[in-house]
């Protein structure tokens, strides 16, 4: 049998302006490493077929499946601040979309599938751990319930790339409900090609906010739309203790979904000020700059659509800030109603707000875990014996903090183990800590060992369940582990 898959394109089908039509580049010789068989299914797929040869050398872009329309697609991008005005896929290739089991519309891209016009002297290519480290962590936020782009395979290609040394090449093949980005509208609101912004809000309005179709004002819903899923999103990367390392405008999804996993980590102990990507010396996209910088970038995208809103500037400039200005309370409304939820609290009363930041003081100070005081926090609430002070340099700092808390959830109807449960649901017990990633990827890398990356992402795919059997992947690193500087991909 072929491998098929059931296509219904409709981003080629805007005009060429938005996009360049290029073939992926054959590679020697492809292999399989990791296909995700569940995910497979939910967009129709076969996932045996996708495992035989011909099905590897489809996700590695040796060969092209029938009914694509392989496109690279045209952006710009705020990075770092600094404003370029052509980015573009150059190193990622849209094969095209699919319908999946629920109805939702799901892009299929080749990541690392050779030179596009937009590689600006590239090769189009990429090295075995950035693929990794995007299927590891791409999986494990979806498992935490957080909107990410998904990896569907991630395919060795027989080749090698230069980067500082020759490294294997390979293929991610990445799931998005779109690649359409902040930058996508600054490509156009750069030429001032307003129809083309409107043609492409159109578009986004019909594929990710088709309720928005028959509003009196469905551009200013547009921005309202993509403001409440921005401040959502970044709110559950704080949960959770992500950084993303890279927040340009390129980097910002439309779909609010979370997107290009370079440089990005998780907070082994708590710091606010906490910066990962070597390129970020400048500590923009620090940790809790996350929600600031979300809002910059959503500036930008307002600035785009002005010329939707309003033929008079002053009015337009007046409707966009008024929507621009939803977003802090937005966001503070999902960050706290979640904070009470990691620390077992039901209902909103005075005084939780300085309750939690006074726990995450404490954390700071002392150098807490974020995930694991948070996951032993929810123990302590079913057993008071339970040894969440161990998180802490000085657990007289928990103790202090701990008998305020005792007091604020004796005020709760839920008992312990309602509680526990409940704090257990929301705060994960395994995250995908950087020393594990970077094991992981050693061992593809220098000794084609695959096997730790099974079990990582074997681990990472229930990060809820207490799972005796891994309990060290639980651990933080020891001085020794410790990753300070995550790397981009490129």
């Amino acid at each position: 049998m072929t491998v098929h898959f059931p296509f219904q394109n409709s981003y080629s089908a805007l005009p060429d302006s938005f996009f360049a039509r290029v073939a992926p580049t054959p590679v020697a010789a492809p292999r399989l490493i990791k296909l995700n068989r569940s995910l497979a299914l939910q967009l129709g797929l076969d996932p045996d077929l996708l495992e035989t040869p011909e099905g590897a050398a489809i996700l590695a872009g040796k060969t092209v499946p029938e009914g694509a329309d392989p496109i690279a697609m045209a952006y710009a991008g705020h990075q770092f601040g600094h404003f370029v005005p052509q980015l573009g896929d150059g190193r990622a290739i849209l094969l095209g979309e699919v319908i999946d089991k629920d109805g939702v519309r799901r892009d299929i891209q080749l990541k690392g599938s050779g030179p596009t016009p937009f590689s600006r002297r590239g090769d189009g290519r990429a090295a075995l751990g950035p693929v990794l480290r995007e299927y590891i962590v791409s999986e494990a936020m979806f498992a935490l319930g957080i909107p990410t782009t998904r990896s569907l395979a991630a395919v060795i290609t027989g080749e090698h790339v230069i980067r500082e040394t020759a490294l294997p090449g390979a293929v991610l093949t990445r799931v998005a409900a779109s690649h359409i980005r902040v930058g996508t509208f600054q490509f156009f609101a750069a030429r001032r090609d307003t129809e083309a912004v409107r043609r492409l809000a159109d578009h986004v309005i019909v594929r990710h906010y088709p309720e928005l179709r028959d509003v009196e004002r469905p551009y200013h819903a547009l921005l309202a739309g993509v403001v409440a899923r921005q401040a959502n999103l970044v709110a559950r990367w704080l949960l959770v203790g992500f950084i993303h390392g890279v927040m340009n405008t390129d980097n910002s999804s439309i779909s609010g979904e979370t997107i290009d996993y370079g440089p990005c980590a998780f907070m082994d102990a708590y710091n606010p000020s906490q910066v990962f990507s070597s390129i970020d010396e400048m500590g923009r996209y620090a940790y809790a700059n996350q929600p600031r910088i979300a809002l910059w970038n959503l500036t930008r995208l307002a600035e785009c659509l002005l010329p939707l809103f309003s033929d008079e500037q002053e009015k337009a400039v007046a409707d966009a800030q008024d929507i621009l200005g939803g977003f802090s309370d937005q966001f503070s409304a999902a960050y706290q109603a979640g904070l009470r939820r990691k620390v077992g609290l039901f209902t909103e009363r005075d005084g939780d707000e300085a309750l939690i930041q006074d726990l995450l003081d404490a954390m700071a100070k002392n150098q807490a875990d974020f995930t694991l005081t948070f996951r032993k926090l929810g123990d302590a609430a079913f057993d008071d014996s339970a040894d969440a002070r161990a998180q802490f340099m000085e657990p007289a700092a928990f103790d202090e903090w701990a008998g305020r808390w005792r007091a604020r959830i004796a005020l709760e109807q839920q008992g312990a183990t309602g509680r526990q449960a409940a704090m257990h649901a929301v705060n994960p017990m395994f995250i995908p800590r950087n020393h594990r990633v970077e094991a992981v990827i050693q061992a593809a890398v220098n000794d084609d060992n695959y096997a730790p990356f099974e079990e990582l992402v074997k681990v990472l795919a229930k990060p809820f369940e207490d799972q005796p059997a891994y309990a060290a992947y639980a651990d933080p690193p020891l001085p020794d582990q410790r990753v300070l500087q995550t790397f981009c991909g490129t």
